[in-house]
C-alpha cells in the first residue's frame, strides 16, 4: 500500500508518470527504504493508466463487500429457560460493565 499511496501522491503532485525516484523520494521523506521489486510492480501496473478510472474500479468492487455485523438468530431468552438465562445475561453485563471501568483509568487520558 505504501508505493501505491506514494504512486498516488506524486501524481497529485503533478508528476503524471512518476519514476521509481520520484516514489523513492517520497518514501524516504518519511523514512521508508523503498524495495525496487514491489516499486517496479506497482509502476508497471499503474503506468499508462487513468487513475480515476483505477480508483472508480476499485470502489465498484467494494461496493459488493459486506460490511455489517453479526446478526444474532437466537432469540434473547427462551419461554423454556426464562428465568436463567435473564440471571446469565445479568451476570455477564456486569463483567462487562467491569470491563469498561477497568479500560477508563489506564493512567493516561484522551485529553489530558
Amino acid at each position: 500500500m505504501r508505493y501505491v499511496a506514494a504512486y498516488l501522491l506524486a501524481v497529485l503532485g503533478g508528476k503524471t508518470s512518476p519514476s521509481a525516484s520520484d516514489i523513492k523520494n517520497i518514501l524516504k521523506s518519511v523514512g521508508i527504504d523503498a524495495d525496487d521489486e514491489r516499486l517496479n510492480k506497482v509502476i508497471g501496473e499503474l503506468s499508462g493508466k487513468d487513475l480515476e478510472d483505477v480508483v472508480n474500479s476499485g470502489l465498484a468492487k467494494l461496493s459488493s463487500v459486506p460490511s455489517g455485523g453479526a446478526v444474532s438468530a437466537a432469540p434473547a431468552s427462551t419461554p423454556a429457560t426464562g428465568g436463567a438465562a435473564t440471571a446469565a445475561d445479568k451476570k455477564e453485563e456486569e463483567k462487562k460493565d467491569e470491563s469498561e471501568e477497568s479500560d477508563e483509568d489506564m493512567g493516561f487520558g484522551l485529553f489530558d
